[in-house]
């Protein structure tokens, strides 16, 4: 009997471990949000990692997060660390792709939870612009990377879906300006 429950066991685990390999590798997450001023006026809310704690969904969870800033003010090169507890976690975020009005792209670190990459793409829609934010992120062969990748978007899409909305709050409360909300200082 002893020797049956342990090769149910045994199969149990193959089973899972040989199933893992049959789930996606890549992870996507998108969401998006429209926002009523130009991709100028939104362009300087994303290009610095700075202004990105303005309206991060991340922001005030933990009041006692360490913050390291290091690089450039904006653009390629600026790069952010944080150490919090464990709703926000520790990691880094370099912007390693600029393109004013269009894109910014980070590279982010998690440590020993994986590595990903962050885009927030403009696109003018009428007088506003259409904000996409996105996540790719790269599971390798890690049984359990793999099923935790199933729920991916479920954990991290309404954090985006937030913070799209904190940008859209902030980029709407300021003039339709560009100018504006470049030279507003920073918290």
């Amino acid at each position: 009997m002893l020797r049956k429950i342990l090769v149910w066991i045994v199969a149990l685990a193959v089973a899972l471990v040989g199933g893992a390999y049959l789930l996606p590798r890549h992870v996507h997450v998108e969401r998006e949000v429209l926002v009523g001023r130009p991709p100028a006026a939104v362009f300087p809310l994303i290009n610095s990692l700075h202004r990105f704690n303005e309206w991060s969904p991340w922001s005030g969870l933990d009041p006692t997060m360490k913050l390291l800033y290091t690089g450039p003010e904006a653009g390629v090169g600026a790069h952010m660390a944080w150490a919090g507890n464990s709703k926000v976690g520790s990691g880094n975020e370099t912007i390693v792709e600029s393109l004013p009005e269009q894109r910014v792209t980070t590279a982010l670190d998690f440590g020993a939870q994986g590595a990903a990459q962050a885009s927030l793409l403009l696109t003018p829609a009428g007088t506003g612009t259409r904000v996409v934010w996105t996540l790719e992120m790269d599971l390798g062969m890690s049984p359990v990377g793999r099923y935790f990748g199933l729920f991916m978007d479920h954990l991290i899409g309404p954090d985006y879906e937030r913070g799209l909305q904190r940008l859209r709050a902030l980029a709407e409360s300021v003039p339709n300006d560009a100018d504006s909300l470049a030279r507003r200082p920073n918290p």
